[in-house]
């Protein structure tokens, strides 16, 4: 299954391969490169898998180097990008070089930013593997790290020409991580497409035990609604905006909760920081109580968090960080944080959150 897509007269293509992964070398061989290959690839993933996608570069008859990595968020700095790229310098790499990664959202922004940098961009490929990233991150070519506290502060733009998405790493997903990706769905289904609302509820069951052609249309809706966004929009200026819905709270209370963590295990996955976001956004509008009814029943449908009552910190604290990280999100352009304003699916718009005090309300309410 494929879907392709043009952007300023290049085309792309996102594959989703059950089973054979000979797409990978036919792809490789057809490419006009220097039969380098940079093979990038998060150490958490199955040996099973990484021996197997190794073995399709092998094949094309290229020299394949590997790089392990931890996919974490505190790898996600200029320190890193900065290893790969003096890798490449060690090994002779040029512009008609291949970088393919196969990781998470982190991964996925390390290497597409080296790539975008080293030689002024080279050949880029992904895969995907976590949930958030196979529904969202693996397009629309956003790369960034985190510098001086401020998630994906410096980055570019930088396109991956191939994006491979398998079915056996989404099998092998724990299901904590699997289900995580949900709320990315959801987004695209509130800000474009009811269809995709009834799809979360009207095959939950299916899709929470991962029926491979369920969970291929699952990730198939979601990534052609974030193309109609962003295709014509590369550079965020208007309708790509729309796809931070959720984001603007959800990163506010990732660097919040991180920053007053004393226990790993009570972060909180990207995906259900952006369901709790949309959440937060919806009662900013305060335009559809139906709406936000709706959106708790779904996240609820797949025993996803709608606040931070569970967690055991300083809820003043964490309140106080929460507000101040919104006015530090990248999407500011004036005084107030943005967010989208979503008083009917498929109507969203960008306004600024001008009353603090409905602000202190609604962070008040999740804790």
């Amino acid at each position: 299954m494929k879907i392709e897509y043009r952007i300023n007269k290049e085309n792309y293509q996102i594959y989703y391969l059950n089973k054979k992964l000979s797409q990978i070398t036919k792809d490789l061989e057809k490419m006009k490169s220097d039969k380098k290959i940079l093979f990038l690839f998060d150490k958490n993933i199955s040996k099973k898998i990484r021996s197997e996608i190794y073995s399709e570069l092998k094949l094309s008859g290229c020299s394949v180097y590997e790089i392990e990595f931890i996919g974490s968020k505190k790898n996600k700095n200029l320190k890193a990008v900065l290893k790969i790229i003096d890798f490449m310098i060690s090994k002779g790499f040029t512009r008609k070089s291949i970088v393919l990664s196969m990781g998470g959202g982190v991964l996925g922004d390390l290497s597409a930013l080296a790539a975008s940098l080293y030689m002024r961009g080279m050949i880029y490929m992904h895969i995907p593997t976590t949930m958030t990233s196979i529904v969202d991150s693996c397009i629309g070519g956003k790369t960034a790290i985190n510098y001086q506290n401020i998630i994906n502060s410096i980055g570019t733009y930088f396109h991956a020409n191939k994006v491979y998405i398998l079915d056996k790493i989404i099998k092998n997903l724990p299901e904590r991580e699997y289900i995580s990706g949900i709320p990315e769905v959801l987004k695209c289904g509130l800000i474009k497409d009811t269809k995709i609302l009834n799809f979360l509820e009207n095959e939950s069951l299916k899709i929470k035990k991962k029926n491979s052609e369920i969970v291929k249309d699952l990730c198939l809706r979601s990534l052609k609604a974030k193309i109609y966004f962003f295709k014509d929009d590369v550079y965020e200026k208007k309708n790509r905006l729309m796809l931070n819905f959720g984001h603007t709270f959800a990163h506010s209370i990732e660097m919040a909760i991180e920053k007053n963590i004393n226990n790993k295990k009570e972060l909180l996955r990207h995906g259900e920081a952006v369901g709790i976001g949309i959440l937060c956004e919806l009662e900013y509008a305060s335009q559809n109580s139906k709406l936000i009814k709706k959106t708790k029943e779904i996240l609820n449908l797949y025993n996803l968090p709608v606040n931070l009552k569970h967690l055991n910190l300083n809820k003043q604290k964490l309140q106080n960080d929460i507000f101040k990280f919104l006015f530090l999100d990248k999407k500011r352009i004036n005084k107030y944080p943005r967010y989208i304003n979503l008083k009917n699916v498929g109507k969203p718009k960008i306004e600024e959150m001008q009353d603090y005090n409905k602000i202190n309300i609604i962070i008040n309410n999740i804790l």
